[in-house]
């Protein structure tokens, strides 16, 4: 029952929203999950283990004791049990004790590490337990023990670190244990698999070197907290490589050195504060979120180089096995990117789309470009055609960037004619269609040509549109691609589809219930909406949206209306939260406003964009909700 939720606190039917709520809050299923902070330094060292309940703020609890006192202790833990180990007092130890999180009470012996070591750093997933560095009582060490949690026993040896240390974090997800910085290292990161022993290998670099920091995790993002001089809090992507990005900050005016922590899949609590002062106070974060520290309560005792774990252990045993939506991700299906537009300059921007707030820059383009099309799979984002702006002219380049880390656009390859713009595009999680056209000497096309994402190289044929068009909005299902409007050249109304899986033309859907071009888009994985354009009539612009049901045939039905008349707005989405991000009123606007899919209504204000934009594109690894969410 370990990956599934937990049935113990079964509470009848849920509503959705009770769901969303506890999962994001970090409660869910696990509403009692505790953490524990054994050892430190209170004057001395101490044997006080601490409980507190993860998802409620407020003070710590007694638990019990360690078998020996100690402080410079590092900790890790199972499902079931948490594994303190090695420690000072005052000497170094290689003692390893337990306790079962259900039963308050005592450590009992657990065995002995391969060297009587402290400061070193400990991390877990559901089997194995990783301790890696640490201070014999001369110079730091590279070795890496591990033990089998659910036994007892001496540890055995690993393997080793790429560099000695001590005073290094460690994080984990289901299979990769990583180590962060530490006296020696600076900013070195490591990483090694839990499962097959061996020497680490390099992961990337911290933002600054840094020693007694303090790592935590969800099952597929760590951040490192604090540490020597420094109250940031980064962030990496566990299953990737790369250097570490900023996060946040801890809220104390002081730092995290050596002290405990624990997470859920969402919520990270850690004892921080200044050594040498001792201190008694915890704070928390959202680990998916990023952002300043809060109070959480306080320790029975102040005291620095505690230790912590819990029984949530970083995400894995919450019930959801790291799969809600997250900002990177990396497998949540919640990070929206909009990609190029007129006159930005080569930023790639970044949402959160189940939150609200403003967008943050992700990375690069190689040419700044408009009138462009976007597809994605759930882990890439692409960005095809366009017109380069400044210097005019048309590009048949094909741009990709890969969602779980954040960075420049890489060439994916070209389009298979000189050069085209005002595409319509749509995608499932395998093939990205291309449909429609503009260029000048050719005027308007109803080509479609698709690419396989998870490759490179150039498009193929796929078929023909009813119309040929450009400026028109497409979308998708796992199954289907809807193309609507566009100008042919005036505005008009048609709907057409195809199967995504098999090539051929597109056939006749039905008709949008006010014609325009330079339209926007957005779908579930079952509706497919229509985002504002530009229409022959006065006033140009609209702000209509209005709806169809992806697997059926027939006229659009009015969804609700924009915050105010534009065209070119670009549309992310997951399952259940479409985006409609910039555009033109007609003078380009930074405004992200989002609507409820699955519902009608009028659109809500979500936050703005890094600069104002129009004629951009917009992609996402929730992909219309085709993954994650």
């Amino acid at each position: 029952m370990a990956n599934y939720p937990q049935l113990d606190d079964a509470r009848g039917v849920w509503k959705l929203h009770e769901v969303y709520d506890a999962v994001m809050g970090g409660y869910w299923p696990n509403a009692n999950a505790i953490g524990l902070f054994g050892g430190g330094t209170p004057a001395g060292s101490t044997s006080i283990i601490d409980f507190n309940t993860i998802s409620t703020a407020g003070n710590s609890s007694v638990f019990g004791d360690l078998s020996v006192a100690r402080t410079g202790l590092s900790a890790a833990g199972s499902f079931t049990r948490c594994i303190f180990a090695g420690g000072q007092n005052p000497s170094e130890v290689n003692t390893m004790d337990y306790v079962t999180y259900k039963t308050q009470g005592n450590a009992a012996d657990f065995g002995d590490l391969t060297n009587s070591i402290r400061l070193q750093s400990s991390t877990s997933n559901s089997v194995r337990m990783l301790t890696g560095g640490g201070y014999p009582g001369s110079s730091s060490i590279n070795t890496i023990d591990y033990v089998t949690m659910n036994s007892t026993g001496n540890a055995t040896d690993f393997g080793d670190l790429t560099v000695a240390r001590h005073g290094d974090s460690a994080l984990a997800s289901p299979t990769r244990g990583v180590f962060a910085g530490g006296n020696n290292t600076g900013n070195t990161i490591d990483f090694v698999t839990i499962m097959t022993t061996g020497n680490a290998t390099d992961f990337g670099d911290l933002t600054s070197s840094r020693e007694g920091s303090r790592g935590l995790s969800s099952s597929t993002r760590g951040v490192i907290i604090g540490g020597s001089s420094t109250t940031v809090i980064e962030f990496i992507t566990i299953a990737s490589q790369g250097n570490s990005i900023d996060y946040g900050d801890v809220s104390t005016s002081g730092e995290a050195y050596g002290n405990g922590g624990y997470s859920n899949s969402v919520r990270g609590v850690c004892v921080l504060g200044a050594s040498p002062s001792d201190t008694s106070a915890i704070e928390f974060f959202n680990i998916n979120a990023g952002g300043t520290a809060q109070d959480f309560g306080d320790l029975i005792v102040a005291r620095e180089q505690t230790s912590g774990a819990s029984e949530a252990n970083g995400g894995l045993n919450d019930g959801y096995q790291g799969t809600r939506p997250l900002p990177f991700n990396e497998a949540g299906g919640d990070l929206g990117i909009y990609m190029s537009g007129a006159n930005v300059g080569l930023g790639i921007q970044s949402v959160n789309i189940s939150s609200t707030g403003n967008a943050s820059v992700f990375g690069e383009l190689s040419v700044d470009s408009q009138y462009n099309g976007g597809v994605s799979s759930k882990t890439r984002g692409m960005v095809i055609g366009g017109i380069p702006v400044p210097g005019g002219g048309l590009t048949d380049r094909i741009e990709y960037i890969e969602f779980s880390t954040k960075g420049n656009a890489a060439d994916f390859g070209n389009l298979d004619t000189t050069t085209e713009t005002g595409f319509g595009n749509a995608a499932n999680n395998t093939r990205g269609l291309s449909m429609g056209r503009y260029a000048p000497a050719a005027g308007f096309g109803n080509e479609i040509k698709y690419v396989t994402m998870a490759t490179t190289g150039n498009v193929a044929d796929f078929g023909d549109l009813t119309v040929a068009r450009g400026s028109s909005a497409c979308g998708s299902s796992n199954t289907r691609a809807i193309c609507c409007g566009g100008s042919s050249p005036g505005e008009n109304n048609v709907i057409d589809y195809v199967t995504i899986s098999t090539v051929g033309n597109a056939t006749d859907f039905g008709d949008l219930t006010v014609a325009a071009k330079e339209v926007g888009a957005l779908t579930s994985s079952t509706r497919f909406v229509r985002l504002g354009g530009r229409t022959d009539s006065s006033p140009n612009n609209t702000n209509v949206m209005d709806y169809v049901t992806i697997a059926s045939t027939g006229n659009a039905t009015d969804f609700g209306d924009l915050s105010a008349a534009k065209r070119d707005v670009a549309g992310i989405s997951n399952s259940v939260r479409g985006l409609a991000m910039g555009g033109g009123t007609p003078s380009t606007i930074n405004v992200i406003e989002y609507i409820t899919i699955d519902s009608t209504g009028n659109a809500t204000d979500y936050g703005d964009l890094v600069d104002t934009r129009r004629n951009g594109t917009g992609v996402g690894n929730g992909h219309g909700g085709l993954v994650g969410g």
